[in-house]
């Protein structure tokens, strides 16, 4: 078998009970023995200031060598007013900070969310794609992962209640695997 290959995983929602918590632990179980997923500590992060940069906060060293030791990245992402969240985009601004020290630089990485609504974060993924490629990240195109997930959508054990969203999340996880083998 391939290497296990390590990810740096970007969910846009800290909340108890988050739903897009839920699917990147899903989509984790789903990638056992191929991808080790490594949860960024998002929440760690003051928002972004410029001022900052001139001795920016220790928890940013952290965050930037964990992104920069991945063999890629997958965001997470819900959607806020058709967009995505403040804490996503604190995360990304911060960590192609300082000048000359972007850490997404050349990174592969692939998108998905989950929301309760029919449209299942479709926007926040468009715009997340807009902002991360400006970044130099090389997005997964194919396949898109816009889940419609309510609160019944995860087992008790952390999988996917629905096996025919299993089964098409587990083809997301491999063409994720594949995308960052190529």
């Amino acid at each position: 078998m391939a290497d296990v290959l390590k990810v740096a995983v970007a969910v846009g929602s800290t909340r108890a009970g988050s739903i897009n918590q839920s699917l990147a632990g899903a989509l984790a179980r789903l990638a056992r023995g191929r991808l080790d997923f490594d949860l960024l500590p998002m929440r760690a992060l003051p928002l972004y200031d410029g001022d900052l940069e001139v001795s920016p906060p220790d928890p940013l060293w952290d965050f930037k060598a964990r992104i920069e030791a991945a063999d890629g990245v997958l965001f997470v992402s819900p959607e806020h007013n058709r967009s995505v969240t403040a804490l996503m985009k604190n995360a990304i601004d911060w960590a192609s900070r300082p000048a000359g020290r972007n850490s997404w630089l050349g990174k592969r990485a692939a998108v998905c969310g989950g929301s309760p609504g029919t449209r299942g974060a479709d926007m926040s993924q468009m715009h997340l794609r807009q902002i991360v490629v400006a970044l130099g990240v090389e997005m997964m195109p194919q396949p898109e992962a816009y889940l419609q997930l309510g609160e019944d959508a995860f087992t008790p054990e952390g999988g996917f209640a629905d096996p025919t969203v299993q089964r098409r999340q587990a083809l997301f996880v491999e063409a994720f695997d594949a995308w960052l083998r190529r």
